[in-house]
């Protein structure tokens, strides 16, 4: 009877044991108790089981909080906010500390240098045609420019006497060409696209631009002309060759007309034409010409040029030279010694 009580009990208590946790396993059938201590080894025996079970079993992981919930993005746009209202002063006070900063001091150039610059500038806006900066002094108001004074070629000349030979023609290679205009304070100055050239004893020169001289500088046996148009033209080893358009008064000319057309209203300030210009229609229908070695006949009178001087003259209306005249009453350099230079014409 007393057995019968004690395996009834180990089993009430096992059976509470195992309502804590559903994963403890009872025997079944449950061996008979002989005895209380079997009873309470048992009972211990199953609550060190079930002790082990809990503690292997998995947490229960925490639900994370939802960033994304109503509350936790309204905190984030606080944050961001206070952020930027911190960048925002931060900026304003760097911006009055420098303002209220003085202004540092500009390194004055040394005095040398300076001088040098200074000259070089004043020189380059006084040299003219007449007075203090007129072509006598041109030679001495630079080092660089020795040569308009010492040099042994120089241009223009008055061509006379020369060896009437077979020259080979010019062979002139002009088309159609966008330009612009330049007033440079000593004359007016056409500048022309690529795509012009001309040709002579096996080089060829691209012609870059042209301008005006008010009466003509060259002479013919002491003849001057109204005005003359030099077409200034390099190689590619920039060699210079100048063709010189003598002027005489006639009829209006249409190549010179539109240049007019698109003076410039400021000095040092180009006009960039609209409409092509035609080179190829200012030349004379006659091509013989005379030729000699000279030089630029402005500062820095640079000598090794190889000029063309056109024996037929082309024309321009007296309307069209006065517009020229008004501009640049006087802006020819004068005749220079011929030094013994040799001067071949056409026959």
């Amino acid at each position: 009877m007393r057995l019968r009580f004690f395996a009834l009990a180990g089993m009430l208590l096992l059976s509470s044991a195992r309502g804590a946790d559903q994963s403890i396993q009872l025997p079944s059938p449950a061996a008979p108790v002989k005895n209380a201590a079997e009873l309470k080894e048992r009972i211990a025996g199953a609550n060190a089981n079930a002790k082990l079970d809990q503690q292997a079993k998995p947490a229960t992981p925490a639900k994370p909080t939802d960033r994304y919930s109503k509350a936790a993005l309204e905190s984030e746009e606080d944050d961001i906010q206070a952020l930027a209202e911190r960048i925002s002063t931060r900026l304003a006070n760097l911006r009055k500390e420098r303002e209220s900063r003085p202004p540092a001091p500009r390194k004055k150039p040394a005095p040398a240098v300076a001088k040098a610059a200074a000259h070089d500038e004043l020189i380059a806006h006084t040299w003219t045609y007449e007075g203090a900066g007129g072509p006598s002094q041109w030679g001495s108001m630079n080092p660089a420019w020795a040569t308009c004074a010492n040099g042994t070629r120089q241009s223009p000349i008055d061509i006379r006497d020369g060896f009437r030979v077979n020259l080979d023609p010019v062979q002139f290679d002009y088309k159609p060409t966008r330009f612009s205009v330049l007033d440079n304070g000593h004359t007016v100055q056409v500048n022309l696209g690529l795509g012009n050239t001309i040709t002579l004893t096996g080089r060829t020169y691209e012609l870059t631009q042209f301008h005006f001289h008010l009466p003509s500088e060259e002479r013919i046996n002491g003849k001057g002309y109204p005005m003359v148009l030099h077409l200034v033209h390099k190689d590619a080893a920039g060699r210079l060759a100048v063709v010189a358009l003598l002027v005489e008064e006639g009829e209006p000319n249409e190549v010179v007309q539109h240049v007019w057309n698109n003076l410039p209203l400021e000095k040092n300030d180009a006009q960039i034409a609209t409409m092509p210009l035609e080179p190829a229609k200012l030349l004379p229908e006659r091509r013989d010409y005379y030729t000699y070695m000279g030089s630029l006949t402005t500062p820095p009178c640079t000598e090794g040029v190889l000029w063309i001087v056109m024996k037929e003259p082309i024309r321009l209306s007296s309307q069209q030279i006065a517009i020229f005249a008004r501009l640049y009453p006087m802006n020819a350099r004068p005749i220079q010694a011929l030094a013994g230079r040799r001067i071949k014409e056409s026959n």
